[in-house]
């Protein structure tokens, strides 16, 4: 009882800013994966629903409704990639427009012959923070082998993140936890950039075996102080989103990083095909209300101005 009283009272009250979100306007042609009929292949399989619609900061704060959501980070949303400035001019417009988002993750290709120019291009947006690609990634661990062309291992790839200190920029990484081991190496080898794993490692498997092949790859990514995890995407096809479903994963990202590490975020209007954001975020606050509401407030907000220094 004194627990639902608690987070009905905390989603009224606690300040939030969102570590992981994604604008679109579909009028302009610039989401290949969100155009036409084609869909790319996507861990939660058809995505059909996100192209019918724009998705603007009107839309996002209709869906957190209820929540006092103060910030947000945007996330690149894989906009054309000859182009990627294009997307950042385009959110810093929106943001002058609208009031958010408050930080740009933006788009590089570490294997593009132009990556010191986009990266010194990029760094010149004042929102902008860190830059994402998603990096070549074997389907599962048993496929996994070193030194896959265009993954973290891949010189090319390690060559042009090698220019993001220069510009004080972190990077945020989306991998599935098999490549967690060459992370780490590229956390060791470039000590002076941080990076941001997305969505908790991917832990879609949530059998034994599979949540202990997660677990191992995270504390090895973790043991490295340059890193840092934001928790989100973490839906399951065909299951609802609950705190019971979802505790062990969010407790044992925590666990290993420890709280000043540790940022919550929506993955929205992605995860919205899964849940709503109230079931998300009702579920991480119910989660989280163990610990104290410094600490809380840590995985809620803090640690997100620390990591991305919102305007």
């Amino acid at each position: 009882m004194n627990r639902t009283i608690l987070t009905k009272s905390m989603k009224r009250s606690f300040p939030i800013i969102d570590a992981h979100q994604h604008f679109w306007d579909l009028t302009l042609g610039k989401h290949p994966w969100l155009c036409g009929d084609r869909q790319i292949p996507f861990r939660y399989g058809d995505y059909t629903r996100l192209k019918k619609s724009n998705y603007l900061p009107k839309d996002y704060l209709a869906d957190t409704t209820g929540f006092n959501i103060v910030k947000t980070i945007y996330m690149e949303a894989e906009w054309d990639p000859a182009d990627p400035l294009g997307e950042t001019a385009w959110v810093t417009e929106l943001h002058n427009r609208t009031g958010f988002p408050n930080a740009i993750i933006g788009q590089a290709s570490f294997m593009s012959e132009d990556i010191a120019a986009v990266i010194s291009d990029q760094a010149s947006y004042a929102l902008m923070r860190s830059l994402r690609q998603k990096p070549a990634a074997s389907p599962s661990p048993e496929t996994f082998y070193p030194g896959l062309p265009g993954s973290l291992a891949d010189p090319k790839f390690r060559k042009g993140f090698g220019l993001l200190s220069g510009h004080n920029l972190h990077f945020d990484l989306q991998t599935p936890w098999w490549h967690l081991g060459d992370a780490a190496a590229l956390a060791r080898d470039f000590p002076d950039t941080t990076i941001i794993l997305n969505h908790t490692g991917l832990p879609s498997d949530r059998s034994d075996a599979g949540l202990k092949g997660w677990r191992t790859a995270l504390v090895e990514f973790a043991n490295e102080p340059n890193t840092a995890v934001k928790i989100s995407g973490i839906c399951q096809p065909g299951k609802p989103w609950t705190a019971d479903l979802n505790r062990n994963v969010v407790l044992e990202t925590i666990r290993i990083f420890g709280i000043n590490r540790c940022m919550l975020a929506s993955n929205f209007p992605v995860d919205k095909l899964l849940a709503s954001f109230e079931e998300i975020y009702s579920g991480f606050i119910q989660i989280i209300s163990e610990f104290p509401e410094t600490e809380q407030l840590k995985l809620l907000h803090d640690n997100a101005v620390t990591y991305y220094r919102p305007v």
